[in-house]
């Protein structure tokens, strides 16, 4: 049986990244070139179902070798990768029996992962870790998630005698993007509780997260030659840092934390004649969410009317917090966590500070919460996943498909 290792170094060899300014989906055809290895790997383990549509899904379905019937239980990861940083051409670094040391990405000179800057690399001493050369993102989030679904639907087609239900398997696109259920057909999926697994470090289990929002602000400047400029002009840029400045300080994310929402300023462009701002609005509480809405709103109406109606705002809700969907049907985060301790490993139930596909899905009528991967420093030069995390999740995997048999 090949190991989960093996299945992600191939995974991340394959240049998936989503594009956030794409007009098809899945929004970089590149992702498909995963989705059908990934058709033709299912179908040569057994899953006769594997399918690939014309959104970019793979689904199929492992049968229950029960005599009864039990829930059908689905595992779900995304295959696409986060636009902050390169996909292409990954070449992992391996760092066999870690002794504790910053480890140099050998692809940039100086550049490395500093123990002091990242203390937690401490706990996988001993152990096998998968970084980046410094070139690249790494991946693992979430083929960690592809890899260790995919380990264990071998696992099952090559050990009949463990007993399971129906397990159904899903791979999306462009979840990094926050499309990455716009077409998943519940139906066609055909289970009655999935998890995603799409966490990261060892132990993470999750079933809240942000209510999210994403605002698009243009403001229309107007340019006069500067030597003639006195009560005439109107410069966008310095508008747009006003406006920015209302917005507290302290609601910013690298002041926050826990349960904690922030104003994100995502891209800030523009001239003195036109400007564009880029936000993303987060919070747990749905009342606060609207408040912060609400405060957007409100900093865009006082510009407007200091300014004479020069700023357009568009906002909209991407996603909200699952916690109120998943609660009802709690024995799933129970199951999750007993499915961990079985591992040996201890249970870390906290709140996502994002969003994952298993969100929009609760909300769709599929209760999702998410599961650790394994990875640290997603989207970024310095991730790197622990080899043992990967091999814990798929543990984890196999624990729940018995649990789900009781």
């Amino acid at each position: 049986m090949e190991k989960v290792t093996d299945k992600f170094l191939r995974y991340v060899a394959v240049e998936t990244t989503s594009d956030e300014n794409g007009t098809t989906h899945p929004s970089s055809l590149k992702e498909l070139d995963l989705a059908r290895m990934l058709v033709r790997e299912m179908k040569q383990l057994g899953i006769a179902d594997a399918s690939l549509d014309e959104n970019g899904y793979v689904m199929g379905t492992i049968p229950s070798n029960l005599d009864r019937k039990v829930p059908v239980l689905g595992f779900i990861a995304h295959v696409d990768t986060a636009p902050d940083a390169s996909g292409k051409d990954i070449k992992p670094q391996i760092i066999k029996n870690y002794d504790g040391s910053d480890i140099p990405l050998e692809g940039v000179p100086g550049l490395a992962l500093r123990v002091a800057d990242f203390p937690e690399m401490l706990n996988y001493k001993g152990q096998t870790l998968i970084t980046t050369d410094g070139t690249t993102l790494l991946g693992a989030d979430d083929k960690a998630g592809v890899a260790e679904i995919m380990t264990a639907a071998e696992f099952l087609l090559t050990h009949p005698e463990v007993k399971h239900g129906t397990i159904k398997i899903g791979f999306t696109p462009d979840e990094e993007i926050g499309c990455g259920v716009d077409f998943f057909d519940v139906a066609k999926f055909g289970a009655d509780y999935a998890y995603t697994m799409d966490g990261g470090a060892i132990g993470e289990l999750e079933y809240e997260n942000f209510n999210a929002a994403g605002a698009k602000i243009r403001i229309q400047g107007c340019n006069i030659h500067p030597g003639y400029a006195k009560g005439k002009m109107v410069n966008a840029m310095l508008v747009g840092m006003e406006l920015a400045a209302m917005l507290p300080p302290a609601q910013r994310p690298e002041h926050t934390q826990d349960y904690e929402g922030f104003f994100h300023l995502t891209g800030f462009s523009g001239t003195v004649e036109e400007a564009s701002m880029s936000y993303i609005i987060r919070d747990h509480d749905r009342a606060l969410f609207e408040q912060k809405k609400a405060l957007m709103q409100e900093v865009v109406a006082f510009i407007n009317k200091k300014y004479g109606d020069i700023v357009t705002l568009e906002m909209k809700d991407q996603y909200y917090n699952m916690r109120e969907m998943v609660e009802p049907h709690y024995h799933v985060v129970e199951k999750a966590i007993i499915a961990m301790e079985m591992a040996g490993i201890k249970p870390k139930v906290q709140p996502i500070r994002g969003g994952t596909d298993g969100a929009r899905l609760s909300f769709m009528g599929l209760p999702c919460p998410n599961i650790f991967a394994g990875g640290h420093n997603f989207h970024g030069k310095l991730e790197f996943v622990p080899v043992e995390s990967m091999e814990k999740a798929v543990q984890v995997i196999l624990n729940m498909v018995e649990l789900f048999t009781k």
